[in-house]
């Protein structure tokens, strides 16, 4: 396997790569220190078995720019081929803003092709390619160098096997008419929103059970500024302070730095400093915020008295059966959220919209609304008019 370390080899690569119908793609990267992925390798492979035909692209040499590879990215002659994009998309994004397209995940159009929910990489490079993969260098420090031989050939087994797996789910969508189905599920990988994290939303991230609009304006500035500070510095949100710490100081409410080193949760680099000075005067900013601009709390369990459960359960077992009819995964269809809310009389759920309208959406209406029944015949279950 070669690696590419000069901007030049990776230009002649990419060239060489726009003359292909496609390329897979996959990447190495930390998170553990830092807010943003750091990138440590990138695995391209096209078609053909030489050693040229698949590479390691080492981004952090000196010198090296990717800008051959993004511009490859944009060429929507060449389809690029990921599994689990989006991890990967979220790098790319944030690094240079592109995102490559066209764009074809395995791991979706496995879910369509009747794999199961959410398979992995393993299990297609099992199934379909009918090879085994050594995972164990996975979890390995990949911006260490030099890179071992392990880790290589563990890198370049996540592309090459790709390229086997990609031809194979194409040639499956082709005969069964379901490219477009993949394609609307792909949509929410290309949109910018997908990785756009703004502060003034980062409370909604925060589990809590409190329904209070002076707890939740409190929770809301907390986690403001945490995200801020985070982004600014590039590193984890809960090195500044886990979101356990977060809501005790929206409960405790600390006025200065004697009450908020009372703290049981917060991190001793957050008692002090730049971090505690943020972390009370988002307290104090909580507390001052007019009760109108409060965040407004809706009951989610006003809603869940509504759900009719016999309704619920039925709809549970015509999503079982339509997904063992078309070799669909059942939760790219439809969560339990979504099945209670069709049960409670809501018609505004994604179940309802697109392609999941015609393997489920549109019989799910009709059996809340009367006009389908459900029977048992043997190890079936048959759906039929009333």
């Amino acid at each position: 396997m070669k690696t590419i370390t000069t901007t030049e080899a990776l230009a002649e690569f990419c060239a060489r790569a726009a003359q292909h119908p496609y390329v897979t793609v996959d990447t190495e990267f930390l998170r553990e220190r830092t807010y943003y992925s750091k990138l440590c390798l990138v695995q391209m492979a096209v078609p053909g078995d030489t050693d040229e035909d698949a590479v390691l692209v080492d981004p952090l040499v000196d010198g090296l720019s990717l800008e051959p590879m993004y511009d490859l990215f944009r060429n929507e002659n060449v389809v690029k081929v990921f599994h689990a994009a989006r991890q990967d998309l979220e790098i790319f994004f944030v690094e240079a803003g592109v995102f490559p397209k066209p764009l074809f995940d395995t791991q979706v159009a496995a879910m369509v092709c009747g794999f199961g929910d959410q398979v992995g990489y393993e299990t297609l490079v099992r199934k379909i390619a009918r090879a085994q993969l050594d995972k164990s260098s996975r979890f390995t420090d990949w911006s260490r160098r030099p890179l071992t031989p392990a880790q290589k050939s563990y890198a370049i087994g996540d592309v090459t096997h790709l390229r086997v797996i990609y031809e194979w789910l194409s040639t499956e969508l082709d005969k069964s008419g379901r490219a477009p189905w993949v394609q609307e599920e792909l949509s929410v990988l290309l949109a910018p929103d997908t990785y756009t994290i703004l502060p003034e939303n980062a409370w909604l991230r925060v589990k809590t059970r409190t329904n209070s609009g002076r707890f939740l304006g409190i929770v809301r500035e907390l986690a403001r500024f945490r995200e801020t500070y985070a982004q600014s510095r590039n590193v984890p949100r809960n090195r500044v302070m886990k979101d356990d710490a977060l809501l005790e100081l929206a409960s405790t409410k600390p006025k200065d730095i004697q009450e908020l080193g009372r703290s049981r949760l917060l991190l001793r680099e957050a008692r002090k400093g730049v971090i505690a000075e943020g972390i009370l005067n988002a307290i104090a900013e909580g507390l001052a915020c007019p009760q109108e601009s409060l965040p407004k709390v809706t009951s989610k369990n006003k809603e869940k008295l509504q759900v009719n459960p016999a309704l619920a359960d039925l709809l549970r077992v015509l999503l079982k059966a339509r997904c063992e009819q078309e070799k669909v995964a059942q939760k790219l269809i439809a969560s339990a959220a979504d099945l209670d809310a069709l049960a409670a009389g809501k018609r505004n759920v994604q179940a309802l919209h697109g392609w999941r309208s015609e393997v489920f959406g549109a019989d799910a209406v009709r059996l809340c609304d009367g006009k389908l029944a459900l029977a048992a015949r043997g190890q079936r279950v048959e759906v039929f008019e009333v």
